[in-house]
């Protein structure tokens, strides 16, 4: 993703002012689409729609099972402490807590490090003994006090960050689930908003931790820049201009009459050029966002 792109629609979400004063019903939009997708990647049942029930009216779902539950209730808890900025530190005694709160009463180690040696399903890279985890742990905090003081690249920071802690992968469950809530914490702290990484991006998603595993970390960081375009799109249609408003790749053709063709903008957007995001299997931009690509990028 272009980043003088990326930071035009910063820009314009910034002039709606911080994430924390959005309209509430716009901040709840964006809770949901994240728990849903977080725990989603992990293997949680609900559909979009039931964790739209659930934490918009409180509803139970029916034949769905009691954990898949309490992660999108709990999830959305953690959210509401990382935005309100009861947790707001990336480090140590922000993962405990946001462990704690995630999984309190679904994991008997909740709040707590492993005591076991894990393994990372489908990788070939291995986490630490459990021996090593409280020093490494305390190399991964500094390492990102170092980068805070330097000021170095958000998004760099960002995949080194998060590279790091999924690397050390300090509990025997939820490790993804924190770490992108640091990921989170991390943004926000740099006036970003939260970013979302949906079902569709998982395949995605592994592959670059993957390759950072394997000290190729430039695919995470593309990665997270490239959500963070989807992200900022879907907050800017809630609360942007008319020119913000997500429409499907073809009505947004239509709209922002621009010479380009469906399929070449279908093509940007799955390439990661062109800002977009996947809602109910369709994939959708905004007229705004095909105008600074057009501004940007040309053909």
């Amino acid at each position: 993703m272009d980043r003088h792109l990326l930071n035009l629609l910063r820009e314009r979400m910034l002039d709606r002012g911080s994430l924390q004063k959005l309209p509430e019903k716009s901040l709840q939009e964006s809770f949901i689409l994240n728990t849903w997708g977080t725990n989603a990647i992990e293997g949680n049942t609900l559909t979009l729609d039931e964790v739209t029930k659930v934490i918009e009216s409180g509803l139970t779902v029916p034949n769905r099972p009691v954990r898949d539950l309490m992660e999108t209730i709990q999830h959305h808890n953690a959210l509401v402490e990382v935005v309100s900025g009861r947790i707001c530190d990336v480090n140590m005694k922000s993962a405990l807590d946001l462990h704690d709160t995630l999984f309190h009463g679904i994991l008997r180690d909740a709040g707590k490090w492993r005591m076991v040696n894990v393994k990372i399903t489908g990788s070939k890279y291995s986490p630490p003994s459990v021996e090593k985890l409280i020093s490494l742990l305390q190399e991964w905090e500094e390492h990102y006090k170092v980068m805070e003081r330097n000021r170095e690249d958000v998004f760099s920071q960002a995949a080194e960050m998060h590279f790091g802690f999924e690397s050390i992968h300090p509990f025997s469950d939820g490790n993804g689930r924190v770490g992108r809530l640091l990921l989170n914490i991390h943004f926000i702290n740099h006036n970003w908003p939260l970013i979302q990484i949906l079902p569709h991006d998982r395949n995605s998603y592994l592959d670059a931790l993957e390759s950072a595993y394997h000290n190729v970390k430039n695919k995470l960081r593309e990665f997270l820049e490239t959500n963070m375009a989807s992200s900022l799109i879907f907050m800017l249609d809630m609360v942007g201009s008319n020119e913000d408003r997500l429409l499907t790749l073809n009505e947004a053709k239509k709209v922002s009459g621009t010479e380009y063709s469906t399929k070449y903008l279908a093509l940007r957007v799955k390439q990661g050029e062109l800002p977009g995001i996947r809602l109910n299997n369709k994939w959708k931009t905004s007229p705004m966002a095909i105008s600074l690509y057009r501004e940007i990028k040309g053909r």
